[in-house]
């Protein structure tokens, strides 16, 4: 196995059941290239040395008496977390600042992953509260993306995003709650599965942001994310969704057959001027072509959105309200967040549950275009990534309209609690990827994930690299 970038997800947890290599040497490779990466990249917000260590030690000594089998597909495995998910013995900050108290448990998608025999390396670093598609803040600093240090890896999934296509990590946890998986996948060239409600527990908390936050897998091909989300899933007791469970990555060696996808280029409503750049507009088409190529019907079509915005902002605005009570000194904040929680606030209360109760005509109204077709494929963003510091700077009005002119494709998903899987879609003449999304309704995941599949065996989109990060000195 390779020294200088991780192995892919599958690759690395049969070489370990095959005893090519130990735990212990894979994470000290692991916890090497993170350290080299780290002055540049900065995607982590905590690395747990010694503790993974002492976790890929016993994971050698399981693996030594066969302990790898079906109820451990990922023994001994280094992999990492978004820091908006609790591991024990290490603050959970949530891309804010401030002293926050070390957490006394896993949450529950972690401890899936720990009883899947995984090796927690490390916190990635997000955005303030999840909030935006960039991954800087003074609590941190900022995340740069492998394909291009200038430029943002996305967020608010960013430090997890970064961490894998660079090949610190095989594959990570990331979290989306207005497409913070899919956004950084598509500006880093990965595969990020937005799984449906609940596929993946969001305890300690029985739903997050109200319902539209899901954690995810971002990885470099199908078959990875589909393992790591078939680890990952699964409900707490305390749960409110709990759908019925899946096989994603038996999904992944499934062909999906013939299939009716609706192109759809348009934008939902938001009331604030935006445009799809070209060059995104091109990829996806030349991806809507393959599509046809390989044998599905294709047409342009689009969802009927209507005002889903409003079913959106009050709830992810009361849940920045919720964990801005939670942090241990307000005034650390940024003043946007400051004012989204003021906001949320004020939305708490009957603005909120109105947006709850208008999901379910959400569902019949979007839901009508899967009457007639399969799956939607649209962009995942409508530009390429921004540069680093673009957005970082504005006042909380600028950058929701920056942001929601960069990325108005992904967030009505996240109202509807449905599933969406980013493909990369190309490059710009410059080198920065750009993604599509394939789009699906309740339970869709394994319909998506096998498409996904097909195409990435047409495109091995897989086998394109960023180059190696430069060193501290060079940058």
């Amino acid at each position: 196995m390779t020294a200088d970038r991780a192995e892919g997800l599958a690759r690395t947890a049969r070489a370990l059941a095959d005893g090519e290599v130990t735990s212990r040497a894979l994470t000290e490779r692991t916890l090497a290239r993170i350290e080299a990466a780290q002055p540049v990249l900065n995607a982590f917000r905590r690395v747990r040395t010694e503790a993974a260590l002492a976790e890929a030690d016993a994971a050698d000594r399981e693996l030594a008496a066969g302990g790898a089998g079906p109820g451990r597909p990922l023994l001994g495995v280094p992999l990492a977390v978004k820091d908006d998910m609790d591991v024990t013995g290490e603050p959970t900050a949530f891309g804010c600042r401030g002293d926050f108290p070390p957490a006394t448990a896993d949450s529950e998608a972690v401890r899936r992953l720990r009883a899947a025999g995984a090796v927690i390396v490390g916190k990635t670093n997000t955005c303030e509260l999840g909030q935006w598609p960039f991954t800087e803040g003074p609590g941190f600093g900022d995340t740069r993306n492998p394909w291009h240090t200038g430029h943002t890896p996305g967020g608010s999934s960013g430090g997890s995003a970064a961490a894998v296509a660079a090949g610190l990590v095989p594959a990570a946890l990331g979290s989306d709650g207005a497409g913070s998986v899919r956004i950084p996948a598509a500006w880093t060239h990965l595969v990020g599965i937005k799984p449906q409600r609940g596929r993946i527990s969001t305890w300690p908390w029985p739903e997050a942001f109200h319902g539209i936050t899901v954690n995810g897998p971002l990885a470099r091909t199908v078959a990875d994310a589909a393992l790591l989300l078939d680890a990952a899933s699964g409900s707490h007791a305390g749960d409110l969704h709990r759908p019925p469970a899946i096989r994603a990555a038996e999904a992944a060696t499934r062909d999906p057959g013939r299939l009716r996808i609706a192109l759809s280029l348009r934008m939902p409503f938001t009331a604030t001027p935006k445009q799809l750049h070209p060059v995104v507009r091109d990829r996806v088409v030349a991806l809507a072509e393959r599509l046809a190529a390989l044998g599905h019907d294709v047409a342009a079509a689009d969802p009927r959105y209507g005002q889903v915005g409003l079913a959106f902002v009050p709830r992810a605005t009361a849940g920045i309200a919720e964990w801005a009570e939670r942090v241990p000194d307000v005034s650390l904040l940024d003043r946007r967040t400051r004012e989204a929680a003021r906001l949320g606030r004020l939305l708490g209360g009957a603005p909120l549950r109105l947006a709850r109760r208008a999901e379910a005509v959400l569902h019949r109204r979007v839901g009508a275009i899967f009457s007639t077709y399969d799956v939607v494929l649209a962009p995942t963003t409508a530009t390429p990534p921004p540069r680093i510091g673009a957005l970082a700077a504005m006042n909380g009005l600028q950058t929701d309209r920056a942001m929601i002119a960069a990325c108005p494709y992904a967030w009505p998903w996240n109202v509807l609690g449905w599933p969406g899987v980013n493909v990369p879609a190309g490059h710009t003449p410059g080198g920065l990827p750009v993604g599509a999304q394939l789009l699906g309704p309740a339970g869709s995941e394994p319909l998506l994930i096998s498409l996904a599949a097909q195409v990435e065996a047409d495109r091995r989109w897989h086998e394109r690299w960023p180059a190696p990060v430069p060193d501290a000195a060079a940058s």
